[in-house]
């Protein structure tokens, strides 16, 4: 079965929620762990509710059949000094990594902040350790501008983040 990407509904909320468990518990790349996202359902829906309409905002699925198996969302930063630009985050359930989705996610984003929300720069962070999402990103033209040391800490060892951005 062929995987799609869409936006978000936010009769997705609950499935959404249950992917960053899975997620979470899959790997330590995440900023959150096996309970997932802090949020409740509601601020989940309204979360997504949103990013529907939004030229500044955007939050996309990827589905095999109903299964949710990746995510990907986008938004501008809301202070004007900083609303040239964006920053993204993405997720992919482990067993369908190395299949194009986190490419076709991504690609789905870049044209969004390109064309849609008008952004001139896309940054994001990423384990500094984490090759195959930085090989992803470079392959798209975002370039490191810095490390982040001890971005995140993980049973008591700080982990470095790179800093990379594409301007579109």
């Amino acid at each position: 079965m062929a995987v799609t990407i869409e936006k978000a509904e936010v009769s997705d909320a609950k499935a959404i929620l249950e992917f960053t468990k899975i997620c979470g518990a899959e790997t330590d790349n995440l900023s959150f762990g096996s309970d997932g996202i802090p949020v409740s359902l509601e601020q989940e829906e309204n979360f997504i509710a949103s990013s529907l309409d939004s030229n500044s905002a955007v939050f996309f699925v990827a589905k095999e059949g109903e299964e949710i198996v990746g995510t990907a969302n986008y938004s501008v930063f809301s202070k004007e000094r900083m609303a040239h630009r964006g920053e993204f985050g993405m997720s992919v359930k482990k067993s369908y990594w190395n299949k194009g989705i986190g490419t076709a996610l991504l690609e789905r984003i870049l044209d969004f902040a390109k064309n849609t929300a008008k952004s001139e720069i896309v940054s994001l962070e990423v384990r500094s350790d984490n090759k195959p999402a930085i090989h992803l990103y470079s392959k798209f033209g975002f370039q490191k501008i810095g490390t982040f040391k001890g971005y995140f800490k993980v049973d008591g060892k700080f982990i470095d983040f790179d800093i990379m951005q594409l301007f579109l």
